[in-house]
């Protein structure tokens, strides 16, 4: 019981933290963290980004008037007496007007002061109101506005920038407007130095960066309501085929075999469907071939161990005393017991060929020496079966392998092949040398392969249509298959129905990574 209300925790657990509600708390905290983000800016860094822009702006426009006034190689304006009017350049001062018309110089809300090294006024522009540098005032609507020329802000702006070169302020009146004012010193030459000053008025952005403020809280409610809705279909969309591939998987440990997923997209995630599908194909095509395993070895282990009670019994009971018929039952019994032993030596080199136990031993040596010494000892099977080995390997063939298993190779070909011959008894082995290999052919001249055989002719216990009844476990190829796999050497099989089969491999004359090394 208390494992049972564990294993219920667990997949409550397992539930709450699945992949589906990971997402959707990562989805809603990285909108969190936006919507975090959004208000600092709007709260903190809104006010200085729009200050700092206006002071770019002022500051190129002062630096432009001020570089025409440096160029400018006559005097800009002159006193003729100490308390006199400031006389203009009307040449310097046209030039001026036209940069403002053609853009050069912007102008626009703007307040435009410049004076003289007595701080007096020398030109000014006025576009904005009020004007905190001139203290204008009056009546806007009326037509009657007043401006000082020389008042006591400005003045102190100007005794500013002559003394420092340049200023950059804030200033503010009590009805809370709020203007920049940025200045500059300018040099006319040897006629003097001029105080170039602009200021232009700042939008109330604390006030709106305040209202916008007041306003995030419900804008945060809002857009994580949103967020866990979006998520949430969002998380079902993209976690449902994974849902599909586990429930896909547990049916398949359960022993389903059958079970298939939808390919629903070509991404990452249709990718992995299609790699599962493709893993339940193989699985199933496994469990079937290990269900005929059971009982194609089931039957061979049958048959010769009821034939070996059935005549030991008999000689036990019956023949005792028949020397001959003792002994003709005794071959009986010790065939049937090579037959045995030689399946169990089968099962036993295949599965230490496939699980790599038992690795190669490379040497250089010549196949088509080996492959004589091989076909020699066929010559009395061939004339007991009434069937003919062609030799046909003229030429040496040098390779890099296991002699013991490319004998192994050639036995389990040439059987298989003996097992097929033809009408015309003739099987042909064959070697051919190519560059950096030995090619290897047994072929014979029997009924073929289907077509859809051929894709599982290597295949453990895999047998074809054709060879339905006849004597062997099916394992002959499935170790030709381990051995060359082992040796990283390509291998196949072509065959045509009526005409035979050519069961082919190409042995290296190098094994695969000692050429990296030269």
């Amino acid at each position: 019981m208390n494992t049972a209300k564990k294993a219920a925790a667990r997949a409550g657990r397992g539930a709450f933290f699945s992949l589906r509600y990971q997402m959707m708390i990562v989805f809603c905290v990285v909108v969190a963290l936006v919507l975090g983000l959004v208000w600092f800016i709007s709260a903190q860094l809104l006010q200085p980004l729009y200050n700092r822009h206006i002071y770019q702006y002022l500051n190129t426009q002062v630096d432009r008037l001020a570089a025409m006034i440096e160029a400018c190689d006559a005097p800009v304006s002159y006193r003729a007496f100490a308390f006199s009017d400031a006389v203009k350049n009307d040449e310097f001062w046209a030039s001026v007007d036209e940069a403002a018309r053609d853009g050069r110089l912007d102008f626009r809300n703007c307040c435009v002061d410049i004076a003289d090294s007595t701080l007096r006024h020398v030109a000014s522009s006025e576009n904005v109101y009020p004007c905190l540098l001139h203290e204008s005032a009056g009546d806007l609507f009326g037509g009657k506005i007043t401006t000082k020329r020389d008042s006591d802000t400005i003045t102190a702006f100007r005794q500013a920038v002559m003394a420092n070169g340049s200023v950059r302020q804030i200033v503010g009146t009590s009805s809370g407007a709020q203007q920049m004012v940025v200045g500059k010193l300018a040099k006319n030459g040897e006629w003097g130095s001029y105080s170039v000053i602009i200021s232009t008025t700042l939008t109330r952005v604390s006030e709106a960066a305040v209202v916008q403020g007041q306003l995030m809280p419900a804008i945060f409610v809002c857009m994580l309501a949103l967020a866990v809705g979006v998520s949430w279909l969002l998380s079902r969309w993209l976690t449902r085929p994974l849902s599909e591939l586990s429930g896909a998987a547990k049916k398949m440990a359960d022993g389903d075999y059958s079970v298939r997923v939808r390919v629903p997209h070509s991404d990452e995630i249709g990718r992995l469907a299609d790699e599962f599908n493709h893993m339940a194909d193989q699985v199933s095509r496994s469990a079937q071939l290990q269900r005929e395993l059971l009982a194609n070895v089931s039957h061979d282990l049958r048959t010769p161990l009821t034939l070996i009670k059935g005549y030991a019994e008999t000689v036990r009971d019956l023949t005792g005393d028949d020397a001959a018929k003792r002994t003709d039952q005794l071959n009986v019994i010790v065939d049937e017991t090579d037959r045995l032993s030689g399946l169990v030596n089968s099962v036993m080199e295949l599965s230490k060929v496939s699980s790599g136990t038992e690795q190669p031993q490379r040497v250089r040596f010549d196949m088509s020496q080996l492959c004589e010494e091989v076909a020699q000892r066929y010559e009395a099977v061939c004339a007991q079966n009434g069937c003919r080995l062609q030799l046909q390997a003229d030429e040496p063939a040098m390779v890099s392998a296991d002699p013991a298993m490319m004998e192994r190779v050639l036995h389990n070909l040439l059987g298989n092949a003996m097992h097929h011959v033809g009408e015309d008894g003739v099987f042909i082995l064959r070697v051919t040398p190519k560059e950096g290999c030995a090619r290897v052919e047994v072929e014979d001249h029997g009924a073929g392969i289907a077509p859809e055989d051929l894709p599982y002719i290597f295949d453990r216990y895999y047998r074809s249509r054709s060879d339905a009844g006849k004597v062997g476990t099916g394992l002959g190829l499935s170790i030709t298959k381990a051995i060359l796999r082992g040796h990283g050497f390509r291998f196949g099989v072509d065959s045509t129905v009526g005409k035979g089969t050519t069961f082919w491999f190409e042995a290296a004359d190098e094994a695969p990574g000692d050429a990296k090394h030269k």
